[in-house]
């Protein structure tokens, strides 16, 4: 770790801790080695150094759009982070590319599957993106959710600490079953993902996924594919 990387972690660790009270205990569950692939919801931008601090020293790589580094700040910091750059909408080889060489190190690649944030911390639509790299990889997955920190601006404003909390659910891998994977299974497969990210949240949370009823666990498996 360079000594730029380590002044920056001590400077978001020392703020983000003045604005939050950060209650990351579900954080142990997080294995210390090995590659993994953290699946999260995405509300807003505390949430990301809050995240990457509180995870030091393991390495993390996160997926981010292409759009931030063309201010020159914030292309800064996403290049001392590793970050992937990610056009949203458009099909990413090059970022997938990446994403899988990130795994292959053992690192943990953070991924929100939502491509943008929802600012309310309701739960958006989930894109298929995730499942090619899940499968390509067999990396384990785990969902994590963070929550309690929609309004930490008004709540800075009025010289107030927000309370900011994370859960974490157990592994799991993507299993297609043998079925040739159409974009509707893939759709399936996301979704199932995001119903699993929604069973963690407060029910005011889950957005388009909360009816916890139409959850189902088809191409989600405790183990890799191929393997009892």
């Amino acid at each position: 770790m360079t000594l730029s990387q380590r002044a920056v972690i001590f400077f978001f660790k020392v703020l983000t801790r003045i604005i939050c009270r950060i209650h990351d205990d579900p954080l142990v569950k997080v294995p210390s080695q090995g590659p993994l692939i953290l699946i999260v919801n995405h509300v807003n931008t505390i949430e990301i150094p809050i995240f990457y601090t509180s995870l030091q020293p393991r390495p993390i790589v996160a997926f981010s759009a292409a759009k931030r580094w063309k201010v020159c700040w914030t292309r800064w910091l996403l290049n001392l982070a590793g970050a992937i750059p990610l056009e949203i909408g458009e099909i990413n080889l090059s970022a997938l590319r990446k994403g899988l060489d990130c795994l292959k190190q053992g690192n943990i690649l953070l991924i929100a599957p939502e491509g943008t944030r929802s600012g309310d911390g309701r739960l958006q639509k989930g894109y298929q993106g995730i499942c090619l790299l899940a499968m390509r990889s067999k990396a384990p997955m785990f969902p994590l959710v963070f929550y309690g920190h929609e309004n930490y601006k008004q709540n800075l404003l009025s010289l107030r600490r927000t309370d900011f909390f994370f859960a974490i659910g157990k592994p799991f891998y993507l299993d297609p079953k043998g079925e040739k994977v159409t974009g509707s299974i893939r759709q399936n497969m996301v979704d199932e993902i995001m119903y699993k990210l929604a069973a963690m949240l407060p029910p005011q949370n889950r957005g388009v996924y909360s009816d916890l009823e139409k959850a189902t666990e088809h191409y989600l498996s405790k183990h890799p594919p191929n393997q009892s």
